[in-house]
């Protein structure tokens, strides 16, 4: 369902935004803020199960050193070494798995607070914003980004904290065992984290900031291939669909190629010196020096075999934790960005609007600063008439007719309903004053009367039927394996022009004084058209009706048409009196008529 179509939902009650606030939006951090209580149960708990999980390794190096030290075994000492080893895992075992279960829970609290605020910020930015981003794009948002913090909040706080606890306790056990061979088992670790910074440099970010570009085209190419993979197959469009998703997919290769190629060196040169050979081999050579010169007992290397290759976990968590950080930064970055859009303003004290007529005033719209696509709009749309819009294609129609349930600010001048403008009604007012039913219509995978009664959840039956019967579907909807109870998409599926007369009497059963329609039967049969005709005839009396006329034969019924040519109007009266002037109008209707029926046409 599009964003269109909830304009006509009267009843719908307001939601306060979750994310009110500057429209700026906070920072990527600023999104946590609010959890860090959470995060620091975590990293508490990860800590001393970290802590506890230290005791068994220094009771195998401890029973090590009691068992090859020269004299008799002191049992009680062994034993007080097993029992400490055997409760230090018991208490990782159940820190750990607490720690495990508290970072789950959070996940699961922020993934579900930050999908909301978007929902919610969706639902409130302008459909001008939402119809500039492709669809890809709004699903990874959603879907992939919120997922990506999955790592960073439910494991990568306790990984760090454990990866930092057991070699920092490890590394004050070694140093009271022997300084010298402890700074020697350090060198691994020097060696590593002095190769950190070359990951962090401006060509390997823009490498990974064109990565991310790369995966967002892919995935915007991707649900486009497969939307319209229907309508590329039938008009013979299927080569050039294929060669833009293969565009996406070589630039996709080429972004990872080169990110690849400037991080594995790297990768490489830290795995091979944080190896276990690498770490072996350093701890014996050094080892074997200190033993042969007489400076250490054998049985003292124990504990550096044993403890030596546990001083390399925090650069290796570093690694994988720098990577799981910076792909939730960029994330929850893209997801601050769409929060930071600014809905369009509710008034503080909204004014209903006195009456159902309409009235652009001097109006300007622009998506883009400097590039108007309306340029002085005047235009009066009187109560119980119907004022068809024509004009070529590309010349602002469908931006005009969505300013009036406000889908769109004028960047200037004013759309006024009742005398107010529209920026002074609110949005719950204002959709019990206007209906839209869009020439490309999307219905609900629900029954066909809920579909109707989408705008009035309890409307009688016999208010549906009246509904389907003015839009000409009843019949059609007797038809169906289950009547009015059918599913959509489920039980049975609709032509479009079907669905265009199941959306046409969803707006009639709103029985809103304003409606507009974009050629909202452009699917219909003759029979139908004229039937939809027929009813807005019977409707006109008291209602404000706008149509988007693409086929010409649809202005044959109103009573004025406004001929809109690059942004402006440029004809603005009846069919008759237009055609009578000679000018635009009368010239479109030759073309058309000429076009299709080889004559000069009938005149309306």
């Amino acid at each position: 369902m599009t964003t269109g179509e909830l304009a006509t939902a009267r009843e719908q009650p307001e939601r306060p935004p979750d994310d009110a606030g500057p429209a700026q939006g906070p920072p990527p951090a600023g999104l946590l803020r609010p959890y860090a209580g959470g995060f620091a149960a975590v990293i508490v708990l990860q800590v001393v199960g970290a802590a506890a999980g230290l005791v068994p390794l220094l009771a195998v190096v401890e029973l090590g050193r009691l068992l090859l030290a020269p004299g008799p075994v002191d049992h009680g000492d062994v034993r007080f070494v097993v029992v400490a080893g055997a409760v230090g895992l018991f208490v990782k075992l159940l820190f750990t798995a607490a720690a495990a279960g508290v970072g789950h829970l959070l996940d699961g609290r922020v993934q579900l607070a930050l999908r909301r605020r978007l929902a919610a910020r969706l639902g409130r930015v302008p459909i001008g914003w939402l119809s500039r981003r492709r669809s890809g794009e709004l699903a990874r948002l959603v879907g992939e980004d919120v997922g990506a913090v999955h790592p960073f909040i439910a494991h990568t706080p306790g990984e760090l904290a454990s990866a930092f606890v057991v070699p920092l306790g490890s590394l004050v056990y070694l140093v009271t065992v022997d300084w010298r061979l402890t700074l020697i088992t350090l060198i691994p670790v020097v060696a590593a984290v002095a190769l950190v910074p070359l990951m962090m440099t401006p060509v390997r970010l823009r490498e990974q900031a064109d990565f991310d570009a790369a995966m967002a085209r892919i995935a915007g190419s991707v649900v486009e291939f497969v939307q319209g993979i229907a309508v590329v197959k039938v008009f013979g469009g299927g080569e050039r669909a294929h060669r833009e998703f293969r565009t996406a997919v070589d630039g996709f290769v080429d972004a990872f190629r080169r990110w690849v190629d400037g991080i594995s060196p790297i990768a490489a040169g830290m795995q091979l010196v944080l190896s276990p050979p690498s770490v072996l081999l350093t701890v014996l050579i050094g080892g074997a020096a200190l033993i042969g010169d007489g400076g250490m007992a054998p049985a003292d290397l124990l504990p550096f075999l044993l403890l030596g290759l546990g001083l390399t976990a925090p650069v290796a968590a570093l690694g994988h934790g720098f990577d799981e950080a910076q792909a939730a930064r960029r994330a929850i970055g893209r997801i601050r960005d769409v929060l930071a859009v600014p809905p369009l303003p509710e008034p503080v004290n909204p004014i209903a609007p006195r009456g159902h007529g309409v009235e652009l005033r001097d109006v300007r719209f622009a998506y883009e600063a400097g590039r108007d696509v309306l340029r002085g709009i005047d235009l009066v749309l009187e109560p119980g008439t119907v004022t068809a819009l024509v004009g070529p294609s590309g010349s602002g129609k469908s931006t005009l007719v969505q300013l009036l349930p406000r889908f769109f600010d004028p960047t200037s001048g004013s759309v006024r309903l009742g005398g107010v403008d529209l920026r002074e009604v609110g949005s719950r007012e204002l959709y019990r004053h206007v209906s839209f039913v869009f020439q490309d219509v999307h219905l609900l995978r629900a029954s066909v009367a809920d579909n109707i009664a989408l705008a009035v959840p309890d409307a009688r039956p016999e208010e549906v039927v009246g509904a389907a019967r003015l839009a000409n579907v009843h019949d059609r909807i007797l038809e169906l394996p289950r009547g009015y109870e059918t599913v959509i998409g489920e039980d049975a599926r609709l032509s479009g022009g079907e669905a265009q007369r199941i959306a046409l009497a969803r707006a009639l059963l709103a029985d809103t004084p304003v409606l507009v329609l974009d050629e909202a039967t452009s699917f219909a049969d003759p029979q139908t058209e004229q039937a939809v005709r027929r009813a807005l005839d019977t409707l006109r009396k008291d209602r404000t009706i706008l149509v988007i006329a693409h086929r010409l034969e649809t202005v044959t019924g109103a009573d004025a048409v406004a001929v809109l040519e690059d942004g402006v109007i440029v004809e603005h009266g009846s069919p008759g009196e237009l055609l009578t002037a000679d000018g635009k109008f009368a010239a479109l209707w030759r073309s058309r008529h000429t076009a299709g029926s080889g004559g000069e046409g009938e005149r309306p």
